[in-house]
């Protein structure tokens, strides 16, 4: 049996989706977080899988983020390199607090199946679920929606605030047939959940091509290929046209410098949906918005992560 190389670091929730990255950019074969909030707020489904989290496993501050290696790889050059780029995520602006590194062995089989109890069935609203592809899952009302997930690299499975409040936002705001752009799609299910709320045009967009190989497995699995165009880009760099609505769950530090690109990029009218904003960084991204010309129409809420809604 192959043996793994469990990489954990335990940081604030600021920081989670920066080292999330870090650890796709070094080759990781999966990702895990660990945010006692998810333990405290765990809904009951009625399958016994819940009742296989410990609450020890959940850290009281922060979060833990767990990244996978075999041995075949360079695990001293992956040590280094992770603990030197965490600790630069402080250049560009994101505070670093309760950080801790540590390496542990773990075997395939442990590493291939204990990830799945962290992950379960989210009514993200009312109208729309997120689903684990192995989950079975019956629907609570005749309209709702379900989108069903692989986790695989962890690009977001729906579980996150972030991911849930640009759901929410999308629900609210998005008409038939609009077109939406989807910068930083992750796992894809901001375009996934945009097709089931009845857009038009959906494009999906994201720099890792890790992750664009993962918005389409999961695009497929809900038999929406030919609903959501998924490509390799820098945010919107060499994309001309123009969208009614702009949904963006990125870090904080690449949302600001990309508020002109997206003001650019919305038709009169259209709506900027941003997410991925720790609360100490809110009013920094409102002030950045209405500096560009934005209106903001809604903020909210959840945790301590915010989503803004802001018109052009």
């Amino acid at each position: 049996m192959a043996e793994w190389k469990e990489f954990s670091v335990a940081i604030n929730n600021e920081a989670a989706e920066a080292v999330t990255s870090i650890f796709t950019e070094l080759g990781s074969s999966g990702v895990s977080i660990s945010d006692r909030n998810d333990f405290l707020h765990l809904p009951i489904y009625g399958t016994d899988t819940l009742w296989e989290l410990n609450e020890e496993d959940f850290p009281e501050d922060g979060v833990i983020i767990k990244g996978y290696f075999t041995e075949n790889d360079d695990l001293d050059a992956i040590q280094e390199q992770l603990a030197d780029r965490v600790k630069e995520l402080e250049d560009f602006g994101i505070e670093i607090t309760h950080l801790d590194i540590q390496v542990n062995d773990v075997k395939e089989e442990e590493w291939s199946t204990a990830w799945k109890k962290y992950y379960y069935p989210v009514n993200v609203t009312r109208f729309l679920t997120i689903v684990p592809q192995w989950e079975t899952y019956t629907k609570n009302f005749a309209d709702e929606r379900i989108i069903y997930l692989d986790p695989g690299m962890a690009f977001g499975t729906g579980t996150h605030p972030t991911t849930q409040l640009c759901i929410q936002a999308l629900e609210t705001t998005l008409y038939p047939k609009a077109t939406v752009f989807d910068v930083g799609t992750g796992s894809g299910v901001l375009s996934i959940a945009s097709a089931l709320y009845g857009a038009g045009e959906i494009r999906a967009y994201d720099l890792d091509e890790i992750a664009v190989t993962s918005a389409r497995d999961n695009i497929k699995l809900n038999q929406l290929e030919n609903d959501i165009a998924v490509k390799a880009n820098n945010l919107l760099t060499d994309v001309d046209d123009k969208a009614d609505i702009i949904v963006a769950n990125i870090l904080t530090e690449i949302i600001l410098p990309f508020i002109p690109d997206a003001y650019r990029h919305l038709k009169d009218n259209g709506l900027f949906i941003t997410s991925g904003i720790i609360l100490e960084k809110k009013d920094e991204v409102i002030q950045a918005l209405k500096k560009q010309g934005f209106e903001i129409i809604q903020i909210n809420q959840m945790k301590d992560w915010i989503a803004i809604i802001a018109k052009k």
